[in-house]
């Protein structure tokens, strides 16, 4: 008998909007600004340490302004333990000078002005453009690609195939929303090496499943 996959993407879209309902991004932030820092400084790195990082640098330097004021050779010394942290700090001094010359100082809410910004990729411009500024949209990150090629919501080989895929199958109004059900579950329950299929909601249904 053949698997209704429609009916099946519904229900497990269901139980992880029941498990992970008002789930919020762990990183910490008070602006648009800080939030697009601590998104550049997520990439191959925890957000628990990026937050750690961030508890030092953001109290020094939280605007263009202060950042441009800082200096990269100090926010390199600042930002080291988050990995990259020389790229990451030539991404992140670029984009504040480009921030002050071209939008006074501003993030851009605009996902297209966004991904100019050096550091810039689809996955960091649809979190800012989401979590600071409301507007739907499905970052893909290493738990997303996993968990929507694992659980057949979406399958690709690409984040961009795996974004489309989504925001097919998931009504607009929950793409941020459900954005975060599925980074959550990676973080807490399907993990890319020891996922923990016993414990988790939607092992019944999963069709990779190790039970």
């Amino acid at each position: 008998m053949a698997i209704d996959m429609d009916a099946l993407r519904r229900e497990e879209l269901k139980i992880l909007e029941e498990t992970y309902r008002g789930a919020v991004p762990q990183l910490e932030f008070g602006s648009p600004f800080e939030l697009l820092v601590a998104v550049i400084l997520s990439a191959q790195c925890t957000d628990k340490r990026v937050n750690l990082v961030t508890q030092e640098l953001f109290p020094l330097a939280n605007t263009p302004e202060q950042i441009l004021q800082l200096g990269q050779s100090r926010l390199e010394e600042i930002i080291r333990p988050c990995g990259y942290f020389r790229a990451k700090a030539k991404h992140i001094v670029e984009s504040a000078q480009i921030l002050i010359d071209d939008y006074g100082g501003s993030v851009p809410s605009d996902f297209d002005e966004l991904i100019k910004l050096p550091g810039v990729g689809r996955k960091t411009a649809n979190v800012v453009t989401s979590v600071a500024f409301k507007n739907p949209a499905i970052a893909v990150d290493t738990h997303v690609f996993r968990l929507a090629n694992r659980l057949k919501l979406a399958e690709g080989k690409t984040p961009l195939e795996v974004e489309r895929g989504l925001q097919r199958i998931i009504p607009r109004e929950k793409w941020s929303d459900a954005h975060h059900w599925l980074i959550w579950h990676g973080r807490e329950i399907c993990a890319a090496r020891k996922p923990k299929c016993e414990a988790c909601p939607l092992s019944k249904i999963c069709p990779s499943s190790q039970m």
